[in-house]
């Protein structure tokens, strides 16, 4: 059988999330499955294993390494991104698949169009909704010239593996989605976007410090104006 949907599992100590999301998340929609573990140390990484599924362990810390080793494990062309840690509808998966086999480059999940849901929407302070669509406008502004992305920070995505390869990440923080989202501009990707629901964590603490990741953001945001096209492929073959 050719391997063409890839499901790359993200997880980091996430034992209490995981065994209850799991029953959800539909498997069968991939062709190959697969788990990349940041080191856990919870018994995460034994729940996973029982359940008969492969789980390549990080040589290093990171939600980017996590990003970069899946696309270099996954067999397939179209590559989706999915967290157990409650936060992302399972059920979106399989449009994932579907509109990456479109020809969209990459998918998103967006949690700020119409018609989605971002956590923060129970109540009207928003701080963490209205950083990210500051960000989201910046990189709109500077970097695309295509449809306007309203989610560029969202790591629940997909992704094919030739664009993910012609993006050159290197990244291996909590930046990588953003990262992502403003190469795929700067290259003229093809970018879909569908409303999703945003549920609350269902165990476990986010290890993405807001302050700390929003330096992080500032950081990158500046960086990719510097280097302007000068990453992946072509800033090798100049070299």
């Amino acid at each position: 059988m050719s391997v063409r949907k890839t499901l790359v599992i993200l997880t980091y100590n996430e034992i209490e999330a995981t065994p209850k999301v799991w029953g959800s998340i539909p498997l069968a929609a991939a062709d190959e499955v697969f788990c990349v573990d940041g080191g856990s140390t919870d018994g995460t990484i034994e729940f996973v294993r029982s359940k008969g599924v492969r789980v390549v362990v990080q040589d290093r810390r990171g939600r980017g390494r996590g990003f970069q080793l899946g696309v270099q494990e996954a067999a397939g062309e179209h590559i989706v991104f999915f967290s157990t840690d409650g936060n992302e509808d399972p059920a979106d998966i399989s449009r994932m698949f579907d509109l990456l086999a479109e020809g969209h480059d990459m998918v998103i999940a967006s949690r700020m169009m119409p018609g989605a849901f971002n956590e923060e929407d129970v109540g009207w302070w928003r701080p963490r909704k209205w950083v990210n669509n500051a960000f989201t406008l910046g990189a709109n502004l500077l970097f695309n010239r295509r449809a306007y992305v309203t989610d560029t920070i969202n790591g629940y995505r997909g992704v094919s593996k030739q664009a993910f390869e012609r993006m050159g990440i290197d990244v291996d923080g909590f930046d990588v989605e953003f990262t992502m989202s403003i190469r795929a501009m700067k290259l003229g990707l093809r970018i879909a976007e569908f409303p999703t629901r945003e549920g609350a964590r269902v165990g476990g603490v986010s290890t993405a410090e807001s302050w700390k990741t929003g330096v992080q953001f500032i950081k990158r945001f500046a960086h990719e104006m510097r280097i302007g096209g000068r990453f992946g492929p072509a800033a090798a073959a100049s070299r």
